[in-house]
């Protein structure tokens, strides 16, 4: 739990602190990340968002966006920011191991550490913990901590609404999944009348691609798309020759998952990438299907029960077979 009373002390005065994301950081990290910054710096304190990745250039408008560090692209200075931080800030993730090389500077790092986050199993690495599985995003969470526990609703700003505005818009499906409650849309509302441009802002996240990601949709629809009717499932598999013909870069797959998920009568959908070390999973289930469990249990992986990643040491041709392996043993929940 949050000791608040430590945690406000310890922001009482300006301190260097660094805040961080997953890996391949989505909406809501960026959002929820960004968001934190743009609120802490009006207190005065000294803050550098630091990514494990890049990340995909339609959150590249994000307000102070060019404050954030890419860690595999500067090591040395973002090793240098977590080791004389004073409070590092964990967003969106649970476990040290999702920021991949910058989870062994964190863990090392002498620096107070604040999770942040939604997801299931937080593993303890952290001294101060705002959690809770039943947000939608980590960007309510943010917004909830400014709000609720800091009690400084007059520091969410236009920068600091239209970042968490961003991290709720698209980790809750744009208002359509099940975590969206009544309580979302009016964090939602607050943000508009501090200045988010909701109009504008769905624009530059779900309509600024490159002419070649919707050729790629095209292709993967057309040519990429199976349909397992006996296990009401669908799923689209993705090779590296494939990604490097269409010239994606990280983010241009984003979404690619749902597509399969709109299908009538489908209640799981699977996304595999192949990618330059891993295979990589992404899973989307409706209803009370354990997509996560899924992950879990056979992909190193985890997340939300109808929203889950994983990953596969194995080819993209095996990791496929062994998908559709399993599929059998959750056939009766399939069905239904």
């Amino acid at each position: 739990m949050l000791d608040l009373t430590a945690l406000k002390e310890i922001l009482a005065y300006p301190r260097h602190i660094v805040i961080t994301t997953h890996h391949k950081p989505d909406g809501d990290a960026m959002g929820s990340s960004l968001g934190l910054y743009n609120y802490l710096v009006q207190k005065g304190h000294h803050v550098k968002v630091i990514t494990p990745t890049d990340y995909p250039v339609f959150l590249h408008w994000l307000p102070n966006n060019p404050e954030v560090l890419i860690y595999t692209e500067k090591k040395e200075e973002s090793a240098r920011y977590v080791a004389e931080a004073d409070l590092i800030f964990c967003l969106d993730f649970n476990s040290l191991s999702r920021i991949n090389e910058l989870g062994e500077r964190v863990r090392e790092a002498a620096a107070k550490k604040v999770m942040i986050d939604h997801h299931l199993e937080p593993e303890d690495f952290d001294d101060y913990r705002y959690w809770s599985i039943n947000a939608c995003a980590t960007a309510q969470l943010v917004y909830e901590f400014i709000v609720k526990e800091m009690k400084e609703p007059n520091l969410i700003n236009k920068d600091v609404a239209s970042c968490l505005y961003t991290g709720i818009m698209t980790d809750s499906g744009s208002f359509r999944f099940p975590t969206t409650t009544s309580a979302v849309h009016l964090i939602v509302a607050d943000l508009i009348d501090k200045g988010a441009e909701n109009w504008k802002i769905h624009q530059l996240v779900y309509d600024n691609f490159a002419e070649n990601r919707l050729r790629f949709l095209g292709y993967c629809l057309l040519n990429k798309l199976e349909v397992l009717s006996e296990y009401n499932t669908a799923m689209i598999s993705v090779s590296k020759e494939e990604l490097e013909r269409f010239n994606i870069s990280t983010g241009d797959t984003e979404g690619l998952v749902n597509y399969a998920l709109t299908i009538n009568g489908i209640r799981l959908a699977a996304l595999i990438i192949e990618r330059e070390q891993l295979v990589k999973l992404s899973l989307r289930s409706t209803g009370d299907f354990p997509a996560n469990e899924i992950c879990k249990k056979y992909f190193q992986g985890g997340g939300h029960r109808n929203a889950a990643g994983g990953q596969s040491g194995e080819s993209l041709d095996a990791t496929v077979a062994r998908f559709k392996q399993l599929l059998p043993e959750y056939k009766s929940l399939l069905i239904q």
